[in-house]
């Protein structure tokens, strides 16, 4: 592994241009998670324009699911090459993974999570957007009658919403979102779920302007 000694910002994009020359990932995985204590307090490398998930329970039993996710994201610094990913959950939350624009360069657990590093085979500077669809499968991951699903916010995001489908024959009984940072329960009644045509139940939920480093729980029994 290489030696490398504190770097200030302005050489991030310079390192890891050298590292992915020499093909050494390894390296580079040792190297992007201390980009935030190169950059300045305050600092981050993008934010997220829109952040929308559909997670679609497509049997009755959970046996499968299938998660989508699509991100609108607004780069803040110059000479970005990756986006970062993360994932964890019950069952095998990665049967199938595939991401666009960009692919999976490299992934590995830590704890109960997977990190996962997509390369963008192109470089990034301040001010542009772009957007990015992620779908997995997921397998026997929501086989109890009572469920959740998290998502994890770790960059400034302007608008989150978060969707689940259920089984035309097993609905949704009850449901509560919990939010970590400011310890909130809420009971998601009527209002929040819709008959879909093919007369699926919806469940939607969405919020604006969060801060990094909250958590948002969607609980249910079914």
């Amino acid at each position: 592994m290489l030696s490398l000694p504190p770097l200030p910002a302005a050489l991030f994009s310079r390192s890891v241009w050298s590292l992915l020359t020499l093909r050494n990932l390894k390296d580079l995985l040792d190297l992007y998670p201390r980009v935030r204590a190169w950059l300045p307090a305050g600092a981050d490398l993008y934010e997220i324009l829109d952040y929308e998930s559909t997670l679609e329970l497509c049997d009755t039993k959970g046996a499968t699911a299938r998660f989508q996710k699509r991100q609108r994201v607004k780069f803040l610094q110059n000479n970005i090459i990756a986006f970062e990913d993360y994932v964890w959950g019950d069952g095998d939350v990665l049967a199938d993974y595939t991401c666009s624009p960009g692919v999976v360069a490299d992934r590995y657990q830590e704890g109960d999570r997977w990190n996962l590093l997509i390369s963008l085979r192109e470089t990034k500077h301040k001010g542009d957007i772009t957007e990015f669809h992620i779908e997995r499968l997921e397998k026997q991951s929501f086989m109890q009658a009572d469920e959740w699903q998290q998502t994890e916010i770790r960059h400034r995001t302007r608008r989150l919403q978060m969707n689940i489908i259920f089984p035309k024959r097993r609905r949704c009984r009850r449901a509560l979102l919990t939010q970590r940072r400011h310890n909130r329960v809420r009971v998601l009644g009527p209002a929040y779920f819709h008959d879909l045509p093919d007369g699926r139940q919806l469940l939607t939920w969405e919020r604006h302007h969060i801060d990094p480093y909250e958590l948002f729980t969607i609980r249910w029994h079914w």
